[in-house]
């Protein structure tokens, strides 16, 4: 049997075993027709089978067509399935590499690890020492607190001495300034007039007491007459006169100066300046004299003791 070229085309696309049945089919349809004897009798059944074997050609063929088509889809599917698969690959190379990087990682993690807790023994063993270090501390804190203790009792007692040193050593400065105005006043009556041209009519150790209810006292106080005007000897006594009993004594006699009515001769008294404190008197204080003890002992003595006695108020002349 002839096979027509479009079938022929068609069989192009079979799958081959598909194509190998179909032809062994058209073999077997050839062999079984071509032992047919036609007569004109049956040539109508013959035409009605002939009919039916196109018809069954027509619906093999578009079976064919239809599986041809199915084969298409089929390699259209396994081509997607094949770049699926390409993809799976693909991610699952990336799965492992990425499965890599964790193993990496947490090989990594594993050493930081390891550091980590090599750290903390290091800052327990620290912490440990720093805790042994700071019961050493309170250890020595409390043994510095008893001798904080016992030097605060020593500075108390101290201060008590310090306090009975000064005492004894104000009296004992008081001792040697009444001691040294003793030893002046029996000559302060040749000196007023030998040294000052003075007339003296009293000396003393005197407070004077002012309209305030203050008073200063006067180690060494002298009235006179001069020329028929009142003159007072103002004297301070030290052992070793210094800068600050110069600023003093002029303060007193700012005081004494508006109070007394008459001429202020002043002048300090003792044993000796020193270098600075001289020139510091003459720089500062040029008006108040300065007199070493022996240079008015020299002076004979004449002493008689005041009748108004020590500590009245000084009337105003």
């Amino acid at each position: 049997m002839n096979i027509s070229a479009g079938l022929v085309r068609k069989m192009e696309d079979f799958d081959p075993k598909m194509k190998d049945i179909f032809l062994c089919f058209m073999d077997e349809i050839q062999e079984k027709t071509s032992i047919i004897a036609v007569g004109r009798g049956d040539f109508d059944e013959l035409k009605n089978v002939v009919r039916q074997l196109a018809e069954a050609q027509n619906r093999t063929e578009h079976r064919l067509e239809e599986l041809a088509e199915s084969q298409n889809r089929t390699e259209h599917r396994v081509e997607e399935l094949a770049e699926s698969q390409n993809r799976t690959e693909h991610r699952l190379e990336e799965l492992a590499v990425a499965q890599n990087r964790t193993e990496h990682r947490l090989e990594e993690l594993a050493v930081a690890q390891n550091r980590t807790e090599h750290r903390v023994e290091e800052l327990a063993e620290s912490q440990n020492r720093t805790e042994h270090r700071l019961e050493e501390l309170a250890v020595a804190q409390r043994e510095l607190a008893v001798a904080q203790k016992q030097t605060e009792i020593a500075v108390t007692a101290l201060f008590v001495g310090q306090e009975k040193l000064r005492s004894e050593l104000g009296g004992l400065s008081m001792d040697v300034g009444y001691g040294i105005e003793d030893k002046m006043i029996p000559h302060l009556r040749q000196f007023a007039l030998h040294e000052f041209g003075i007339k003296v009519t009293l000396v003393d150790r005197r407070n004077v007491f002012y309209p305030d209810g203050n008073h200063d006292e006067v180690n060494l106080y002298v009235e006179g007459k001069k020329d028929g005007h009142t003159q007072y000897l103002i004297g301070e006594c030290k052992a070793q006169p210094g800068k600050k009993d110069f600023d003093k004594f002029s303060q007193e006699l700012k005081r004494l100066q508006s109070f007394l009515k008459g001429e202020i001769t002043p002048f300090m008294v003792g044993y000796h300046f020193a270098p600075e404190v001289e020139s510091y008197a003459v720089e500062q204080y040029p008006q108040i004299l300065r007199y070493k003890t022996f240079q008015i002992t020299a002076y004979k003595r004449s002493f008689s003791p005041s009748p108004q006695g020590f500590g009245l108020q000084c009337a105003n002349p």
